[in-house]
């Protein structure tokens, strides 16, 4: 008789399967709910310069329950050699990494919420261009997904582009247009924090009490 094949001993560990994220349901009780201690996926949305990532960071760091911070620019950039960088143009091998990017970026987070850890994913997501807009977030990461949008004044974005170095500075012209852009989110219906006169532990609160109001009324988008 053959005997039964060994039991895999690699410290393998098999995965939740990390399905489309719904909507957060609000607790029964009537106090405001904790956004602390809730598990969230958040998607921070703002221009180049707004604070997005070292806001995302620090809320993910000073959170109760554990919080992974997925930055889309970041993961553009594992791409190495035949990075397509948009600042030079944007085309369709920028458009294919993008859109590479953002799934792996929703996979990620499915991912992280199927074993009980909140995500902060944050992009530049213009509200005029379908491409870059919320529809392939919400299909690749679900409707649970909470958008917010950062977005300071244009002398703040163009003082905190200034003192970036890399393919991550912009020229001041693109920063305006940028910008002006996503002025197109008032009227939207999401929740916009102006952080202009907000230091980033200042801003990771108010977002706090954003999320804490979309969790007991879930924004339609």
């Amino acid at each position: 008789m053959v005997p039964p094949p060994a039991p895999e001993v690699s410290g393998h560990v098999t995965l939740p399967p990390g399905g489309p994220v719904g909507v957060p349901a609000a607790p029964p009780h009537l106090t405001a709910p904790d956004p602390s201690a809730t598990t969230l996926a958040v998607l921070l949305i703002g221009p180049a310069g707004a604070g997005k990532t070292s806001v995302a960071k620090y809320w993910a760091d000073h959170r109760r329950v554990p919080t992974a911070h997925i930055s889309l620019d970041d993961v553009r950039e594992w791409v190495r050699s035949g990075f397509a960088d948009p600042q030079t143009g944007w085309n369709d091998h920028s458009e294919a990494q993008y859109r590479l990017a953002r799934r792996t970026c929703g996979f990620a987070a499915r991912n992280f919420l199927a074993n009980g850890i909140s995500c902060i994913l944050d992009d530049a997501v213009f509200p005029d261009r379908p491409v870059v807009g919320l529809g392939g977030w919400k299909r690749h990461v679900g409707p649970g997904l909470l958008p917010v949008v950062l977005l300071p004044g244009l002398d703040i974005v163009l003082e905190r582009n200034a003192e970036r170095s890399g393919n991550r500075r912009l020229t001041d012209e693109e920063v305006a247009r940028i910008h002006g852009r996503m002025a197109g989110w008032y009227g939207s219906g999401l929740p916009i924090i102006d952080n202009s006169q907000l230091d980033v532990p200042g801003t990771a609160r108010v977002l706090d009490e954003v999320l804490a109001r979309a969790i007991a009324s879930p924004p339609n988008w």
